[in-house]
């Protein structure tokens, strides 16, 4: 699976932005789709999945704020991202998985397929 991400750029702290991920070849329904991040320095962070049946999962310090989503039609997961804050600066990743279980969802090595990335700056 092909993925594209985009959708990232420099925002003010509270505002928003909204990333796209694209794949070719494949449909997202078949596939659970996550987005991570990695800042400088740091390791990658799972910050939101989309499993197979619809299901939806978040980590803790993005719940509330950042909503993921699928549109079928256009073979397009999302992330809007609200209420931005600096620590969000990071470059984030879409990533795709046909087998991963849910209990594993926010683990990035289950997902074999990913996209290239898309920077997210947060000013204060």
């Amino acid at each position: 699976v092909q993925l594209q991400a985009s959708g990232g750029g420099l925002v003010q702290a509270g505002g928003s932005l909204r990333l796209s991920c694209s794949a070719s070849g494949r449909t997202f329904r078949n596939y659970a789709v996550a987005w991570f991040r990695q800042a400088p320095g740091k390791g990658r962070e799972f910050v939101a999945a989309l499993s197979r049946s619809g299901s939806t999962y978040y980590a803790d310090s993005v719940k509330g704020r950042f909503t993921i989503s699928r549109d079928n039609g256009k073979n397009t997961v999302y992330l809007q991202m609200n209420s931005l804050k600096p620590e969000d600066s990071a470059v984030y990743y879409c990533a795709v998985s046909r087998t991963v279980i849910l209990s594993a969802i926010a683990d990035d090595n289950m997902y074999p397929d990913w996209g290239q990335g898309t920077q997210v700056t947060v000013s204060s």
